[in-house]
């Protein structure tokens, strides 16, 4: 093994290896940016209504986009056909299907991008001798987590191209979610080739509220994507009330609360209205939680690192409940793509300083 090649779980070795090359570590901090670029423009077909614009799943062929008129018109054709055209965008014009196809191919060419980079890079590096065992075995399962991420983006896109004009919430928040799992996943190993063995941390308390707050943050991640995926925001656009009441008044019917209510999300006011006094009241509990989870380990911890990462923590927490706030109050018949992107992207950056934080403390 070359001697310049590190380990990632702290094996015992006489052949014990320091560090991965920089070049190794770089090459994966920016499959972490990729995947964050990905989400973001994610973010931005959705809110502008471009996720249906292709209608086919070609992994090759699709690499290109229509290159002369008559292509153009054949996809546009295609996209006639789906419910949103006939529903939502009917009469529109090739300019304007030019635009939303835009922003769909790109997302998908990004994701194809992201292959490239990963893939090439991978065999040099694996030919180099420069990837050990357990690396080898993080990044097979980043490879397979990143073709499921992908196989639902497709389940997702077709769920909207049958009755629907918009892609199903559910579907869509497990495609965003996928993709969470698959960042996290990915931005540990990042943590793991930086910082091999971080310090002990023995405080067993503050263990225990780093998980439970890694969990109220991947249910608020939840919690937005079928909020954004429902269009809520745009039913209650107010704060800190829903339209004059702290409840709305549909949750207070019980005939309202059956499966049928939510599983027809778009039939009644029932689910948006459940869906963001919940996405309201677990940032309140999360606000109130990260505070005093780092309140108590500022006064545990001298590490400067941990300290840092508390303060990254409080900082991005804040900004991601602005973001919130303006977001909702904003959506005044139409969500705005510029606050729905930002609010996207401060989840997934409070996401990492919660990732961060844990590995500090949960890694032994």
């Amino acid at each position: 093994m070359d001697t310049q090649l590190g380990t990632l779980d702290g094996e015992k070795s006489t052949a014990r290896i320091k560090s991965y090359r920089p070049i190794v570590k770089w090459w994966l901090v920016v499959g972490v940016i990729m995947i964050i670029g990905q989400i973001v423009i994610g973010g931005i077909t959705r809110l502008t209504g471009s996720g249906l614009s292709i209608t086919k799943w070609e992994i090759v062929t699709g690499t290109l986009p229509p290159l002369n008129e008559a292509d153009w018109n054949t996809e546009f054709d295609h996209y006639k056909a789906t419910p949103q055209y006939a529903k939502i965008n009917e009469g529109m014009s090739l300019s304007e299907f030019k635009f939303i196809y835009f922003w769909e191919y790109f997302h998908r060419l990004w994701a194809r991008l992201m292959g490239f980079v990963f893939a090439i890079p991978f065999v040099i590096f694996w030919r180099k001798g420069w990837l050990d065992r357990p690396l080898m075995k993080r990044l097979g399962i980043t490879v397979l987590l990143a073709a499921v991420v992908a196989s639902f983006g497709w389940i997702m896109v077709a769920s909207g191209l049958v009755e629907r004009p918009w892609v199903n919430a559910y579907k869509l928040t497990m495609h965003l979610s996928l993709a969470c799992i698959l960042y996290s996943y990915l931005l540990w190993t990042v943590f793991k080739v930086f910082q091999p063995e971080p310090v002990g941390f023995p405080h067993r308390v503050l263990k225990t509220w780093a998980k439970v707050l890694t969990g109220i943050t991947a249910l608020q991640i939840i919690l937005g994507g079928i909020m954004s995926g429902a269009k809520a925001g745009l039913f209650y656009p107010t704060w800190p009330d829903m339209n004059g009441k702290w409840v709305p008044e549909v949750l207070t019917k019980s005939e309202m609360w059956n499966v049928e209510n939510l599983v027809n999300y778009d039939a009644t006011l029932f689910q948006p209205a459940l869906i963001q006094f919940l996405h309201r009241g677990t940032a309140y509990l999360l606000t109130i939680i990260a505070l005093y989870f780092v309140w108590k380990l500022l006064k545990t911890t001298k590490s400067q690192l941990i300290r840092r990462a508390s303060y990254l923590l409080v900082s991005m927490l804040i900004t991601q409940v602005v973001l919130g706030i303006l977001t909702v109050i904003n959506s005044v018949g139409i969500i705005p793509v510029g606050l729905g992107v930002l609010h996207q992207a401060g989840a997934i950056f409070l996401l990492s300083a919660v990732l961060f934080i844990d590995y500090q403390l949960l890694r032994e």
